[in-house]
């Protein structure tokens, strides 16, 4: 029998000021290699000092060999981005903000003549309360499994139990839900029973001895005195955080889910 053909994906955690977009764009290219990557997806909603995303930003990336970037709750606090968002870009916010928000929710783009989904949802847990993230998912499946049956979820969400739930949720329904938001890399990356990878958490490509990007000392003081004190981001090399997903090309369910973890060259 023919090997079965797949395609090869790599998910990369939030990328955090120009640390993270340094570490992006010094080892793009030599990680697309490394795993063969068909697409790149990465989070880039704190890319601007911590805070947002700009056009200028977002189009680097693209140039870089990003193929979609998702989002959260911060890709609203650099508004200048959304022309670009409305402009078709492969830009996402979280697909459950109520009807009538600005951008889009999911992107459908093209790899070696199979279709791939990538789906941005936000959670509730800790967050804000926009619509339930869970139907969401229910009422898009319902007509975007029609189109494709390789489908990549960046869930951005605060809460652990809601990501998980999330993740069992959508298992048999989608080829990945991988978790976005804390910043820290989790070690529970596995496929569920239905032929969903799944990981709690990516980590972010942002800078090393931090405070989930920010600098150590500001984190401290915030912690310490209980002032809302604004962070910055930390000016630490950087690492790369994410996970590598190989997904059945004619079944959308996935083959196999590695963690992703190098420090920058640059």
């Amino acid at each position: 029998m023919p090997a079965k053909e797949t395609i090869s994906a790599l998910i990369l955690g939030d990328v955090v000021g120009q640390p993270g977009l340094r570490a992006l764009f010094f080892s793009l290219k030599s990680l697309r290699k490394e795993f063969n990557a068909d697409l790149v997806v990465i989070n880039g909603e704190n890319a601007a000092d911590g805070y947002g995303i700009t056009p200028e930003i977002a189009e680097k990336m693209f140039t870089s060999g990003v193929d979609v970037i998702t989002s959260g709750n911060h890709i609203w606090q650099k508004r200048e981005i959304l022309p670009l968002m409305e402009s078709g870009a492969k830009i996402l916010r979280p697909n459950n903000y109520p009807p009538g928000t600005q951008g889009r929710g999911y992107f459908v783009l093209e790899i070696r003549k199979h279709k791939v989904a990538v789906v941005n949802l936000q959670g509730r847990q800790r967050l804000s309360t926009i619509d339930c993230p869970f139907q969401s998912a229910r009422t898009l499946l319902k007509t975007l499994r029609n189109e494709t049956r390789i489908i990549l979820v960046d869930f951005h969400a605060e809460d652990t139990e809601e990501k998980e739930a999330l993740g069992m949720y959508l298992d048999g329904q989608v080829s990945l839900v991988a978790g976005t938001h804390t910043h820290v890399q989790t070690a529970d990356e596995r496929i569920l029973k239905g032929g969903t990878a799944y990981i709690t958490d990516l980590g972010m490509t942002g800078p090393s001895g931090s405070v989930i990007g920010f600098v150590k000392e500001m984190a401290l003081e915030r912690a310490l005195t209980q002032m809302p004190i604004r962070m910055e981001v930390s000016e630490n090399p950087a690492f790369i955080k994410g996970v590598h997903v190989v997904v059945d090309a004619e079944t959308g369910k996935a083959v196999s889910i590695d963690r992703v973890s190098r420090q920058s060259g640059y």
